[in-house]
């Protein structure tokens, strides 16, 4: 487990820890209500797919708990609303509306309740994701070990760990894995522009745990998988279609790219519940466009001319760039929609 929490429910309000102010101070962002959960998802205090999905959840309880309704048929259209506001709040990452669903599969099952029953059931219910994430990040972090061989060096690009989950991570809980394991391992973070998720919250996740690491710049990876600098690469996912297709940070795909020209294993790891199984290829993720101050100024300091921006927070890599999904359940390979689907069982 990290030496810090990004989310936890603590006295009827969701902290989270803002990382938009990381690695320069650790501090924690206090959400009140519903919309305060959602402007935070939306402003990227919280971020990664399976930490957004646990940071729904506990806005739909929050949500419940704040209600002023005493009619039960308002309460309900209440959550229904508070659900779809949630849901709004970013596009791409899939476990949002996963954690959505659940939560509303519980008023679903109580709608003939109390208010007071219903309420306490969806606190439990944010509860037990949150819980739940941490446990399945560990187990992927167990599964995807296997594929870490002592002495590698590893590429990783964007924040896949604990600041993206309930605790732990995905492509960084299958580093830390293996790090506890006690194998000798090396990273190499991208800086990840334009959010710098990699420079301000991967490289200090590392650090704070160890774990030796060096960081680049988005546009050396080239140069040090030439130099046989990268044994493997390893991201996350915000989205994985049925076919294998794999929605992540900007930039992964031209990783993709480097690292089959170079005969690198490109591996990614998420829980099951980012894999999109009604999505049938990359094609049909939506692709969030962000604020174009993103790209022309770097914390607060504007650094570009006024022009045209573009500013794609996700692109898709194909599943033939893709070595194997690591999941919670196992480990997909080619034919991914057979692999993927196996999972469901």
């Amino acid at each position: 487990m990290s030496s810090f929490k990004t989310i936890e429910w603590k006295d009827d309000r969701v902290l989270m820890i803002d990382q938009r102010k990381l690695p320069n101070e650790e501090v924690y962002f206090e959400c009140f209500s519903f919309e305060d959960v959602a402007w935070a998802i939306k402003n990227m205090v919280i971020r990664g797919a399976p930490a957004i999905g646990v940071a729904a959840a506990m806005g739909i309880a929050l949500g419940a708990v704040k209600s002023k309704r005493k009619e039960r048929v308002e309460f309900l259209a209440e959550l229904k609303e508070i659900s779809t506001i949630i849901s709004k709040a970013r596009p791409t990452a899939v476990n949002l509306f996963w954690a959505a669903r659940r939560m509303m599969e519980v008023v679903d099952r109580n709608k003939d309740m109390d208010i007071d029953w219903i309420r306490d059931r969806l606190v439990d219910q944010a509860k037990k994701i949150y819980e739940q994430d941490i446990e399945t990040c560990r187990r992927i972090g167990k599964v995807g070990a296997q594929l870490i061989r002592d002495g590698v060096s590893i590429l990783t690009h964007c924040n896949a760990g604990a600041l993206a989950t309930a605790g732990f991570g995905t492509a960084l809980g299958v580093i830390r894995a293996a790090f506890q394991e006690g194998k000798s391992i090396r990273v190499i973070a991208t800086e990840t522009r334009p959010f710098l998720q990699g420079a301000r919250l991967t490289a200090w996740e590392l650090d704070k745990d160890g774990i030796p690491v060096t960081l680049i710049t988005d546009n050396m990876a080239g140069y040090v998988m030439g130099r046989g600098m990268v044994d493997l690469v390893i991201v996350g996912a915000d989205r994985i279609a049925s076919n294998g297709d794999v929605a992540n940070k900007i930039g992964t795909y031209s990783l993709s790219v480097l690292a089959k020209h170079h005969n690198i294993p490109f591996y990614v790891a998420a829980p099951v519940s980012t894999i999109d199984y009604e999505c049938p290829s990359g094609e049909s993720i939506p692709i969030e466009e962000r604020d174009a101050r993103e790209v022309t100024h770097i914390l607060g300091t504007k650094i570009a001319p006024d022009v045209k921006v573009l500013n794609p927070a996700f692109d898709i890599t194909p599943n033939s760039h893709v070595t194997s999904i690591i999941t919670e359940n196992g480990i997909a390979r080619e034919p991914f929609t057979e692999g993927l689907k196996a999972f469901l069982d």
